[in-house]
């Protein structure tokens, strides 16, 4: 449900259609990989990943691993989570030799994904790392860039892109709002 001040980016449909989209982006770019790998950070990017899982279990039959990441010890801005429990971190069998894709729902200064890739270390070295957002709504701070993008919204330093997913909010949409 959006309230007067949001403005809604992206549909139940428009979703549906991205990660449809980018599910075959990414086997075309991982065509021969059958230990793909896709890490979904928490908590909406591990439910995007399971989703771009699904789609590739349906067109290719065979089902990439799906991790989950919290990479919120790996920031160089550790306020921006403090106070908020950890969550689950666990990539099934590592990522030793194997491609990975990391997948978050909105990329805005990459200093979540710059974490993220820090902490993958942990679970090994990755033959290949790529990115997947749902939305890349600019103003980058670090030289990050997604491979797969579902859609690409400019955005003011002001506003806020808030990504429901039906797993956690009940419905699937991308609103736009004011920061709080």
């Amino acid at each position: 449900m959006t309230t007067s001040s949001e403005r809604v980016l992206l549909t139940q449909d428009d979703i549906r259609r991205a990660t449809t989209r980018i599910s075959h982006e990414i086997l075309e770019q991982n065509r021969a990989s059958s230990d793909l790998v896709l890490v979904g950070l928490q908590t909406r990017g591990v439910h995007l990943a399971r989703r771009f899982a699904e789609n590739i279990r349906q067109i290719e039959g065979f089902s990439p691993v799906v991790g989950t990441l919290d990479p919120r010890l790996w920031r160089d801005d550790p306020d921006v989570a403090s106070g908020q429990p950890l969550l689950p971190s666990d990539i099934p069998n590592g990522v030793d030799g194997k491609p990975v894709v990391i997948v978050d729902d909105v990329l805005y200064t990459g200093r979540t994904v710059r974490a993220a890739m820090e902490a993958l270390l942990d679970f090994g070295r990755a033959s290949r790392i790529q990115l997947a957002v749902l939305v890349d709504r600019g103003h980058r701070e670090l030289p990050i860039r997604p491979e797969f993008i579902g859609k690409n919204i400019p955005t003011a330093r002001g506003e806020r892109v808030q990504v429901r997913i039906a797993e956690i909010d009940g419905d699937d949409a991308v609103v736009l709002g004011r920061e709080q």
